[in-house]
């Protein structure tokens, strides 16, 4: 029997993929290669797919009977907040329509169990505390709604009886196992910076009179890693047939600001990161940290790397020779 990753070739993927693969499963993955690397599965039962296109449930349910899948990962999605304001539409139908297509297959073939990516964002502004699972969701980007609406899908599977699931609400995953896995793409802070910095050019903070300690925003940073180990642990926990919670919020519980990320990434680099400040951007919250207690009562699950380590290993894989994606 197998585990099938959806966008095992991608940054977060590639790791789970890795977590799994390690301790000796058999792994499936599917990936558009939009941003995936296949160098990460080199080696691996690997099918280009496009979830959110006609033919993938029927691709997919193939692909899970051929394989023996027993569990689905479901990591596949477009993840930029502003892009999704420019392309609303677009993300309905890549990342709502495209989870729509792997339950319809995995009902066909009968696999039920299956841990989402959801995300912070569905928290929109949060409440100023960490935030807790029971919190009401009210995101506030196309992006988030997505991950929201896809939550209430899951959920609904889940009554309709044939499935059981978790989502994962992740909040700000940075870091990499290994130069290989590491966050090629520009859309996240701490590779922003470094390619700034590499370019020989300030790094731009958007607003600085929040009302936080130094009037940066202020984010939960996880490393990639112990996300990685946060999967692992819940597909367990399902393939067990334990009663879990419907979501689970991945992170250390500990807030950062942006101006204490940039000095980390100037002790770590040796890089001078005197920022450009500019004005604040329409939707960032001031602050939205994770309070974790809950995954770590059900699995015992705790993020084990802090700052100071996703950075070193983020700035590794990010000078290392780049390989194709």
């Amino acid at each position: 029997m197998s585990v099938l990753v959806t966008g095992g070739a991608g940054y977060i993927g590639g790791h789970v993929v890795a977590g799994l693969t390690s301790r000796g499963e058999s792994v499936v993955v599917i990936d558009d290669l939009s941003t995936g690397v296949p160098e990460r599965v080199a080696g691996l039962v690997f099918s280009v797919c496009d979830l959110a296109s006609d033919d993938a449930p029927a691709q997919v349910e193939a692909i899970l009977r051929e394989h023996d899948v027993r569990a689905v990962v479901h990591l596949a999605a477009k993840k930029q907040v502003g892009e999704s304001a420019q392309r609303p539409a677009w993300y309905y139908r890549e990342n709502v329509g495209g989870l729509a297509n792997l339950l319809l297959a995995m009902e066909s073939a009968r696999v039920s169990n299956l841990v989402f990516s959801s995300s912070a964002a569905v928290y929109g502004n949060g409440t100023g505390v960490p935030a807790r699972e029971s919190d009401a969701a009210d995101p506030i980007n196309p992006y988030g709604r997505t991950k929201l609406a896809g939550e209430w899908m899951v959920r609904d599977a889940v009554r309709a009886g044939w499935l059981r699931a978790v989502s994962l609400r992740y909040f700000n995953v940075a870091g990499a196992g290994n130069d290989l896995s590491a966050d090629r793409f520009a859309t996240n802070l701490v590779p922003i910076v470094f390619e700034r910095l590499i370019a020989g050019e300030a790094p731009r903070v958007f607003g600085d009179d929040y009302p936080t300690p130094d009037g940066t925003c202020v984010r939960d940073y996880v490393h990639v890693v112990d996300l990685a180990d946060a999967h692992v642990a819940v597909l367990d926990a399902l393939s067990a047939g334990r009663a879990m919670p419907a979501e689970l919020n991945v992170g250390t519980g500990v807030g950062r600001s942006v101006l204490e990320v940039l000095e980390m990434i100037r002790d770590v680099t040796g890089h001078a990161t005197t920022p450009a400040i500019e004005p604040r951007r329409i939707g960032d919250p001031a602050a939205l940290v994770a309070d974790s207690s809950l995954i770590h009562a059900e699995l015992g699950w705790s993020a084990k790397f802090g700052l100071r380590e996703i950075i070193t290993s983020a700035w590794s894989g990010f000078r290392a020779p780049r390989v194709s994606g």
